[in-house]
C-alpha cells in the first residue's frame, strides 16, 4: 500500500494551477495578473482591478464604462431578501447574515447555465453589485432602521459608504476605501479561495460558491483577524503596555493578532500601503491613539521575532483605517468579503475552464477489525 505524506493544512501542496495572482513571500511581492499591487493601488480602481482578475486583462475604456454601468444598475436587492434579512437576530454577526443572504440570492437565479458566457457575466455583475448592498442593509436593519437605497450617481466605494449612514463620504475617504478593496480582492490559494474552488468544482451555482467562501473567510485565523486586532489594541490600551503584553504572549505562546503570515516572511506589502493610507486619514481627520500603540507593537515584535520572519500582515492596519472611517468593528470582515468576492469569482471562472472535482485522500489512523458490542453489554 502506498503511504501518503501528511501535511497539516495542506501546507506547501499545490491545489490548482492559476494565472490570477502571484506571491513571493521572501521578497514581499504581490501581483495581480502580473501587475504589482503597488501600481494598481496607485493607478487603478476596484472595479477595474476586479475586471482584470476575472477576465484576465485590463479593460479598454469602453469595456470599463460598460462594466461600471452594469454594476451600478444592479445594486438593488430583491425585496424578499430584504424582508428575510429583517428577520435575522440583531445580535447576529454580519458575516453570518451575509452568508445567508448570498446563498438566498441563488434561489432567485437558480439556473446553472455554466457554459453560457452571458450567465457567467450576469452572475459576476450581480454578486459584485449586491454584496455591498446586503452588508450595508443588515448594518442598518439590526439597529431597527430601513436600509438606504443605493445612489446611481456615486461610484462603487462612495456608494457603499453612503449606504452605511446616508451621508456622501469625503472624496479622500472614498478613494482610500477603494484602495483597501483593491488590496483585499485576491491573494492566491488562501483558505476561502480554496473553499470557493472546491465548491465550484462540484458545478454548483456561483451564489453557493460565494456563500461557502464567506463562511470560510469569517474565521479569526482568516478574514476575522482584523476585528481581533482592534480588540487587542483596546486591551493593551497604551504604548507603555505594549512590551509587557508582547512578552506575556511570547511566554504563554499566545498568538499576536495581525502579525505573521503563512506566506510572507517580510512585512506584507499590503500592510505597507495600508499604513500609508492610515496616515493620510489621520492627517486630514485627526490622529488615533491606537496607531501609536500599533507602531510600538510593530517595533517590539520586529525586535523579538523579526529574525523568524514575523511582521505585520494586512489585518494589522486595515482595522485602523476602517476605524478612522467610523465603520463598526464587526463590519471589517464583511468589507473584506465585498472585496474578495471578485477574487473568488475569478477562481470560479478559472476552475470551470478545466474542471475536475476536488477529491483529496486521507491518512487513516484509526482502528481495524473492531468487533461490534451488543448494546446490553456496553
Amino acid at each position: 500500500m502506498m503511504v501518503c505524506e501528511y501535511k497539516p493544512g495542506l501546507e506547501g501542496i499545490p491545489a490548482a494551477q492559476s494565472s490570477i495572482s502571484y506571491v513571493d513571500g521572501q521578497k514581499g511581492i504581490l501581483e495581480y495578473r502580473g501587475i504589482r499591487i503597488e501600481e494598481l493601488a496607485e493607478k487603478s480602481t476596484f472595479l477595474e482591478t476586479a475586471y482584470l482578475l476575472i477576465w484576465g486583462e485590463l479593460p479598454s475604456e469602453e469595456e470599463l464604462k460598460t462594466f461600471e454601468h452594469e454594476v451600478r444598475y444592479h445594486r438593488r436587492i430583491k425585496y424578499r431578501i430584504r424582508d428575510m434579512m429583517k428577520c435575522f437576530p440583531e445580535s447576529g454577526h454580519p458575516m453570518d447574515a451575509l452568508q445567508a443572504s448570498a446563498a438566498a440570492l441563488g434561489l432567485f437565479y437558480s439556473l446553472r447555465d455554466l457554459h453560457n458566457p452571458v450567465y457567467i457575466r450576469d452572475s459576476v455583475v450581480r454578486l459584485i453589485a449586491t454584496i455591498p448592498t446586503m452588508v450595508a442593509a443588515f448594518q442598518l436593519m439590526r439597529k431597527g432602521n430601513d436600509p438606504v437605497r443605493p445612489r446611481d450617481d456615486l461610484d462603487y466605494s462612495a456608494n457603499f459608504l453612503y449606504m452605511l449612514d446616508e451621508r456622501e463620504p469625503d472624496p479622500l475617504m472614498a478613494r482610500v476605501f477603494d484602495i483597501c478593496l483593491i488590496l483585499q480582492v485576491e491573494h492566491t490559494m488562501n483558505a476561502s479561495t480554496f473553499s470557493a474552488r472546491v465548491t465550484a468544482s462540484t458545478l454548483t451555482d456561483p451564489y453557493a460558491v460565494v456563500a461557502s467562501a464567506v463562511g470560510t473567510l469569517g474565521g479569526p485565523l482568516h478574514g476575522g483577524a482584523n476585528e481581533e486586532v482592534i480588540q487587542m489594541l483596546e486591551k493593551i490600551g497604551s504604548v507603555e503596555n505594549v512590551r509587557p503584553y508582547i512578552e506575556h504572549c511570547l511566554e504563554t505562546k499566545s498568538k499576536i493578532m495581525g502579525f505573521g503570515h503563512r506566506v510572507y516572511k517580510v512585512k506584507d506589502p499590503r500592510a505597507i500601503i495600508l499604513q500609508g493610507l492610515a496616515e493620510q486619514l489621520f492627517e486630514k481627520f485627526g490622529h488615533d491613539k491606537f496607531y501609536d500603540i500599533a507602531q510600538e507593537m510593530e517595533r517590539v515584535v520586529e525586535e523579538k521575532l523579526g529574525s523568524k520572519g514575523i511582521y505585520p500582515n494586512i489585518d494589522f492596519y486595515s482595522g485602523l483605517v476602517y476605524r478612522k472611517m467610523g465603520i463598526p468593528t464587526d463590519l471589517f470582515t464583511p468589507i473584506f468579503a465585498i472585496a474578495r468576492v471578485a477574487g473568488w469569482l475569478a477562481h470560479w471562472k478559472e476552475q470551470l475552464a478545466e474542471n475536475r472535482i476536488f477529491r483529496p485522500t486521507q491518512v487513516y489512523n484509526g482502528l481495524h477489525e473492531v468487533t461490534y458490542t451488543p448494546i446490553d453489554k456496553r
